[in-house]
């Protein structure tokens, strides 16, 4: 009888027990901090693929706006900001938005530098890696 009882009570201190000891919490803790940091630095990668192509495309939209403009005028705008205003009835053929970086810095324009097949040169002023330039050469 005694060893029925002692029995009786071990067995429903076993099934009582609901909860998580504070080691499992903070093993579970600790795993998910370790997941978040490695997350995290490959989001923080693909961001800055996302912005490097962003300036890709808006330096070649910049770019079919000046060929644009040279094909209606003869001749390459002196700066991108006239690309931005309105010409007279036809509305301007860029935003004012699209001359400003990814980065927030103005696109970096020369008018007189053309490449072989005739394009001006624009470029982001301040690339996040300077030894690969983001061009539209």
């Amino acid at each position: 009888m005694i060893v029925a009882r002692h029995a009786a009570v071990r067995s429903t201190r076993h099934t009582s027990r609901t909860g998580f000891t504070l080691m499992e919490v903070m093993v579970v803790a600790a795993i998910l901090v370790i997941l978040a940091g490695v997350g995290s630095i490959a989001l923080f990668g693909y961001l800055e693929q996302a912005k490097e192509q962003a300036a890709k495309a808006t330096l070649h939209k910049i770019e079919e706006a000046a060929m644009t403009w040279k094909l209606k005028k003869g001749n390459f705008p002196d700066n991108l900001q006239v690309l931005a205003q309105p010409d007279g009835n036809a509305p301007a053929l860029l935003e004012v938005t699209d001359l400003v970086d990814p980065w927030n810095n103005p696109y970096a324009y020369d008018p007189h530098t053309l490449s072989p097949t005739g394009r001006p040169k624009i470029y982001v002023q301040n690339p996040p890696n300077p030894a690969e330039p983001i061009t539209n050469w």
